[in-house]
């Protein structure tokens, strides 16, 4: 891999690892999302008990607490259904981002989405500066094309692979170590810590010690590109401003902690959906690679079959009520996203993959409102150059039949574990 600064990379002080370098983040998924099936039965069942429950979310699957939580008393709830969880992520004067705030915020600091109103409008206008649709045209041909080819060449001759080991694990992250400039000495370490601000479920001084470090790393390298910008996304959030204002560095800072997971994890997952849904449902996959106008209907779909993430939390900033039910002020709320995408009122047959369904109705995987994803857009870039080239790349690409199928799992963040396909 090439970067385009390795004078200024050379002289970043090295990452450094946790403290305790046998700590593994990577097999920490299915403490942090589980490892549930066929959630949307579930979900149905709730649903039909009622689309509120007072219960936590995280508890209907699993007896372990959030372990970040656990110093709070916490009043929790779950609620379920597409126009309930509309109302919360479009509503953000009644429906705070606080809960954010309170378990990523642990290792990424100040982050925008666990800011509310004045704050979060302030800063966000600026980071949007950073993410204008002419930057991610530019990023999607210079940075994605050039890491999907090169995973792509590594197997393409094989005639058979593991589409998430050998592809959707790696291409998302590769495209953020590009887009930062990091030096390729520091990308292992980097990965390992990237992931490891996300064991705040069930490690949470992990977690923080992950955060810290990064923190360092990324101060170091605000500074630097400050003072000798690039075309890197750094240098343009450290320059980036509005009516004269420039974004505090730890604010920048928490902006990249995040990045790091928000735009790898969940592209990641996202497309690993998207494969999952078009190799499971072959006469559909047929017609996406016969007519590529259908990539997009294709990405839509999968974003509202499996999305990334499934729950919005959020925190009444009064007793407001949903459905029937007062809800306190202060309370923890689980609104469900996935359960929205899945609302048999707003979608036919929900639970079926179908690229060729109605839009009628949007989706919600990316929220809405004024938190919705600030990096959708590259997102959706990055799935759409990484599935053209698999149906360019990867002929005639069908499920393995001698491997076993793939199975989305998880109850907070889904996807398959494997996908193994033969071409």
């Amino acid at each position: 891999m090439a970067y385009a600064n390795t004078e200024f990379a050379s002289k970043l002080a090295p990452i450094v690892d946790l403290d305790d370098p046998t700590f593994d983040p990577f097999i920490g998924d299915e403490k942090a999302n589980g490892d549930t099936l066929d959630i949307w039965s579930i979900f149905h069942a709730l649903e039909a008990e009622g689309l509120v429950h007072h219960r936590e979310y995280r508890r209907i699957f699993s007896p372990t607490p959030n372990a970040v939580l656990a110093p709070y008393n916490l009043d929790y709830y779950t609620v379920f259904g597409y126009d309930n969880c509309a109302q919360a992520i479009l509503n953000a004067d009644v429906f705070s981002n606080r809960p954010l705030a309170m378990t990523i915020g642990t290792a990424f600091g100040a982050t925008i989405s666990g800011m509310d109103a004045p704050d979060h409008s302030r800063y966000r206008r600026i980071f949007q500066k950073a993410f204008l649709p002419h930057m991610v045209r530019q990023w999607g041909e210079a940075i994605v094309d050039p890491v999907v080819e090169d995973l792509l060449d590594k197997v393409s001759g094989a005639g058979r692979c593991d589409l998430v080991k050998d592809f959707t694990f790696h291409y998302p992250f590769q495209v953020i170590y590009r887009q930062l400039n990091l030096p390729a000495s520091d990308i292992k370490t980097f990965h390992k810590l990237a992931t490891a601000q996300t064991s705040f479920f069930y490690a949470p001084d992990k977690a923080v010690e992950a955060g810290e470090k990064l923190g360092v790393y990324f101060t170091n390298m605000v500074r630097a590109r400050r003072d000798d910008p690039g075309d890197d996304l750094v240098s343009a959030l450290s320059l980036a401003e509005v009516e004269g204002e420039r974004l505090p560095e730890e604010i920048v800072v928490s902006f990249l902690r995040q990045l790091t997971n928000a735009a790898g994890d969940t592209t990641y997952r996202g497309t690993s959906a998207l494969l999952t849904g078009l190799l499971t449902n072959p006469e559909q996959l047929r017609a996406v690679r016969e007519d590529r106008s259908l990539v997009a209907a294709a990405i839509e779909e999968a974003l509202r079959w499996e999305p990334p993430v499934m729950t919005a939390m959020r925190m009444p900033t009064r007793d407001i009520e949903i459905d029937g039910h007062t809800i306190p002020k202060g309370a923890w709320v689980d609104f469900i996203l996935g359960s929205a995408n899945h609302d048999a009122r707003k979608y036919p047959n929900p639970d079926q993959f179908d690229i060729f369904r109605s839009r009628l109705t949007r989706h919600i995987a990316f929220a809405s409102g004024p938190h919705v994803c600030i990096g959708q857009h590259l997102a959706k870039v990055e799935m759409e150059r990484a599935l053209n080239a698999i149906l360019d790349r990867l002929p005639a690409l069908r499920l393995d039949p001698d491997m076993p199928p793939p199975q989305m799992r998880g109850f907070r963040a889904r996807m398959p574990t494997h996908l193994a396909v033969r071409f």
